[in-house]
């Protein structure tokens, strides 16, 4: 199986040692964008750190599966593996199938992406990006999880973003929670001040599926999801290096 993210070299004589794999692991898409936007973080922890063994994986949709890419992991010459959850907060994903592949000596999985608020910075961004204004109501469109800790997770990250741009920000999911986007979105309409606009901040990572039905959801305008950004690449590496 070869899933590597960059082509490994010759390790010199007297190489630092060995580091354990670096298995991201992202929901996976049908979606091309969405794929080549998830491909783009671990491309960019790859570049940044090129002594490591970037390898991706996926818990549905796509191949190779997690449990496959760790165990591949620590049938070679790794010291081991890392998997870094390409997802925004902890939910069934990360706590049932993630969790499984890792249930093995040599391996174990570092915290989901969020919350951080280098996240926040980039809803920020995004949000500058179309303009949004203090007449404009906000709603961060997560994915969703009937985890309580992700929906926890979401709720932080919506403050910090209201704390940012100073203003409310309220919160609609795609699915797993409530209210769905439609919802909040219609809530937001019904309190609109005159002249101003329903804005989505797409708290999502890449496009596909849920970022299609945000767009469906009646909002004025819809953020771009979160990757690529370099920000992200960033908080994967940290996630990497807790855990090791």
């Amino acid at each position: 199986m070869t899933n590597a993210l960059h082509a490994r070299g010759p390790v010199p004589e007297y190489s630092s040692p060995a580091r354990p794999v670096l298995v991201g692991c992202s929901h996976g898409t049908d979606d091309v964008q969405g794929r080549a936007a998830v491909r783009s973080i671990l491309k960019g922890a790859a570049a940044a750190r090129p002594e490591l063994d970037v390898r991706e994986a996926f818990v549905d949709v796509q191949q190779p599966e997690v449990a496959d890419v760790v165990a591949d992991a620590l049938e070679g010459d790794a010291a081991g593996a890392v998997v870094v959850p390409l997802l925004l907060s902890a939910g069934f994903h990360v706590k049932v199938d993630i969790a499984a592949a890792v249930d093995q000596p040599g391996a174990t999985a570092a915290s989901p992406l969020g919350p951080d608020p280098r996240l926040v910075d980039i809803l920020v961004d995004r949000l500058r990006a179309v303009d949004v204004g203090p007449d404009d109501l906000v709603v961060l469109a997560a994915a969703g999880s009937t985890d309580p800790a992700a929906a926890l997770a979401v709720e932080q990250v919506a403050a910090g973003l209201a704390d940012r741009i100073e203003q409310p920000v309220t919160i609609g999911y795609g699915a797993g929670a409530e209210p769905r986007v439609p919802a909040a979105v219609a809530a937001a309409r019904a309190d609109l001040p005159v002249g101003g606009r329903v804005v989505i901040a797409s708290y999502l990572l890449a496009p596909g599926y849920f970022h299609d039905r945000v767009l469906e959801a009646g909002a004025d305008l819809v953020t771009d999801p979160l990757a690529p950004d370099d920000r992200l690449v960033q908080i994967v590496l940290d996630r990497y290096d807790a855990a090791t």
